[in-house]
This record gives C-alpha cells, structure tokens and sequence, in this order.
C-alpha cells in the first residue's frame, strides 16, 4: 500500500514518523502536492491507495490510517 502525505498539510511529521516506526515495509512518502486541496487546508489527511483518509487530529489520522491498513 502506499500512503502519501501533501507536505503543506499541518500534522503529517507525527503521523509519517508513527507509520515508519510501526510500519518500516510500507511505501510513506511527503509530496509537493498530492493533489486534494480541498481537505489539504481544513484537516489532517493522507492518500491511502488513492482514498483520501482525513482525521480530527495528527492522533485520529493515524488511527484511521492504521484501520484502513488493517482491511
């Protein structure tokens, strides 16, 4: 799976070092632009294979994140 984080998003160094330190096989990566702009600047997100996951906090993205990974 890969997981793709827009480096303007505010909260993505905690989530993107969480998911290294736990998941060192898993393709996590800090683009210029992952082209989403809308939830970019109202929340923490990432690009889960191409679905967005967006969360209230840093701590609420990884949790989802980590479901997602899950199945």
């Amino acid at each position: 799976m890969k997981v793709r984080f827009c480096e303007h998003n505010k909260g993505k160094s905690k989530v993107v070092n969480r998911l290294r330190e736990n998941f060192p096989r898993l393709d996590v990566k800090v683009t210029g632009c992952i082209k989403k702009c809308g939830p970019c600047h109202k929340t923490p997100f990432a690009a889960v294979d191409g679905k967005t996951v967006c969360g209230i906090d840093a701590d609420d993205l990884y949790k989802k994140i980590v479901k997602v990974l899950s199945g």
